[in-house]
């Protein structure tokens, strides 16, 4: 019965040492001067992992026939994203299975920046412009609304 008491103590004991650095830490007033800047939107991507100024993304996350790459951001911020790289797409011929990927230079625009369930912000509307050439059957320029 003593060693079990014994045990209990040492436990709490520990337990107490290793909580109190961090009461005092999460209780310390911030040393940041003025209010802290909002963060960046995010972009949220099929698996629903927020990402900013990504290098890549999946646009048909169904299917994987379509997918931004060698994205480079030239504004990144609460207003909105631009940024250029290259629409992958596929051209599902004579069927996806056996299509081949092609490329198609676009800017890329992000907007409409919102809450989201973690309250982080993230871009809900992503357009494309093509601008040297476009997948067949597609216009100029085209808009989907984004995961969040």
């Amino acid at each position: 019965m003593r060693g079990h008491a014994m045990r209990t103590a040492v436990t709490i004991c520990a337990a107490a040492a290793l909580a109190a650095p961090l009461t005092a830490a999460s209780a310390a007033p911030s040393t940041e001067p003025g209010p802290r800047p909002a963060r960046d939107p995010v972009l949220v991507d099929c698996q629903g992992r927020p990402e900013v100024r990504p290098g890549s993304y999946l646009v048909a996350c169904g299917d994987g026939n379509s997918r931004l790459d060698s994205l480079h951001w030239a504004r990144w911020d609460a207003g909105g994203a631009v940024g250029r790289g290259v629409n992958v797409v596929n051209d599902c011929d004579p069927y996806c299975a056996a299509g081949t990927f092609r490329s198609y230079p676009v800017t890329v625009r992000l907007e409409s920046p919102a809450a989201g369930e973690t309250s982080r912000r993230h871009y809900t509307r992503i357009t494309l412009t093509y601008t040297d050439g476009r997948p067949a059957g597609y216009p100029a320029q085209v808009s989907y609304p984004l995961l969040g």
